[in-house]
C-alpha cells in the first residue's frame, strides 16, 4: 500500500502558504541536524504563489537558508533570461525577494545550451552536493512538482516511451514535448522515485479529471506512475475530490 497523504485547501493561496509552511519546517530541522539540503523547484502557477508565500515566511521566521542547495525538477530549453525560464520564476519571485542566498547555492539547469550537455552538467552538480542514498545514488531531499492537465509532472509527458521512463540516469533531455518548446531538461522518474520526499502541488482549472485519474490504482498519468512507484507521496490540491 503506496502511502499518499493527501492535503486539500480551500482556494490556490491557502494551498501555497501551508506547502511554504511545511517546507520551511523542513529546512530549520535539517539546519538543526546540521545536514545540507537540496530541493528542487519546478514551473507553473501554483509555483510562484507557493515561493512568494516562502518569502514572507521565511522573513517573518528569521529562517537560514544558508544550508540549502537549490535544483529544478526540469526546464524549457530556453534562456535563464526568457520569461518561460522555470529558473527566472524561482529568481524573480523568490531569490530576489529573499536575498542573501548566494551563486553556489543555486544550481539551474542550464536552458541556453543542448538539453543533453544540460542534463550531463546537471546529473554532475547534483552527484557534487547531494548525499548519496543507500543505493550510491544522488538523492534530492524534496522535489517540488506540478500537474498539468494532462497529468504530466516535471517534463514527463504521457506520449513519452520506454527510453523515458526506464532512463537510469538523474537527469535526460526531452527532444518532443507535446508542450512548446519541444526540447526541455527533466529529472527522470528514477531520481522523483528516489528522492526522500516529493510534494505535488496540484491547482488550477481543467486538472481535476486528470488528477482524479492519477489517484486511481491503475492510472495512466505521469503522475499515477510516480505515486505508483514511490512508498510516499504528498499532494497539495485545492480541489474537493
Amino acid at each position: 500500500m503506496h502511502n499518499l497523504d493527501l492535503l486539500t485547501f480551500a482556494n490556490a493561496d491557502e494551498l501555497a502558504l501551508a506547502a511554504a509552511s511545511a517546507w520551511l519546517d523542513e529546512i530549520a530541522a535539517a539546519q538543526h541536524a546540521g545536514k545540507t539540503y537540496c530541493v528542487a523547484f519546478s514551473g507553473g502557477r501554483i509555483t510562484q504563489k507557493f515561493l512568494t508565500a516562502a518569502v514572507g515566511l521565511a522573513k517573518s521566521r528569521a529562517v537560514s537558508f544558508a544550508h540549502v542547495h537549490f535544483f529544478w525538477a526540469d526546464e524549457r530549453c530556453v534562456p535563464a533570461t526568457d520569461a518561460e525560464s522555470n529558473f527566472r520564476q524561482a529568481d524573480e519571485y523568490f531569490f530576489q525577494q529573499l536575498g542573501g542566498v548566494s551563486a553556489e547555492q543555486i544550481h539551474r539547469l542550464r536552458g541556453e545550451i543542448s538539453p543533453q550537455a544540460a542534463a550531463k552538467l546537471a546529473e554532475e552538480e547534483l552527484r557534487r552536493i547531494g548525499a548519496p542514498g543507500e543505493d550510491g545514488q544522488p538523492g534530492l531531499d524534496l522535489i517540488f512538482l506540478g500537474m498539468g492537465e494532462d497529468g504530466h509532472v516535471a517534463s514527463l509527458f504521457p506520449n513519452a516511451g520506454r527510453e523515458v521512463w526506464d532512463c537510469p540516469a538523474v537527469y535526460l533531455a526531452v527532444e518532443n514535448s507535446p508542450k512548446p518548446p519541444p526540447q526541455r531538461i527533466t529529472l527522470s522518474l528514477l531520481a522523483i522515485v528516489r528522492a526522500r520526499q516529493v510534494w505535488i502541488m496540484v491547482s488550477g482549472a481543467g486538472k481535476d479529471a486528470a488528477l482524479r485519474e492519477s489517484l486511481r490504482a491503475d492510472g495512466q498519468t505521469p503522475l499515477a506512475r510516480v505515486i505508483r512507484a514511490r512508498a510516499s507521496s504528498k499532494i497539495f490540491s485545492d480541489f474537493d475530490l
